[in-house]
């Protein structure tokens, strides 16, 4: 692989103190939650009645986290 390419993948990742597998592991896992809280904040526009606080408490974890980083 040449350096300009290797570059586009470890650039970032290392910006903010990450390996790219590391820096992948995480991005996948929000990109999870994030997908959870859009579940759950489309059950609630059918039912509204169901996961009230769900969806911004998941946006809300995911905020603290980030800061935190």
């Amino acid at each position: 692989m040449s350096r300009k390419l290797a570059r586009l993948f470890i650039d970032h990742p290392a910006s903010v103190g990450e390996s790219y597998l590391g820096h992948m592991s995480f991005a996948a896992w929000f990109a999870s939650r994030l997908f959870l809280a859009a579940g759950a904040a489309l059950v609630h526009a059918i039912l509204p009645f169901a996961c009230q606080t769900t969806a911004s408490r998941i946006v809300r974890e995911l905020h603290e986290r980030i800061a935190a980083r």
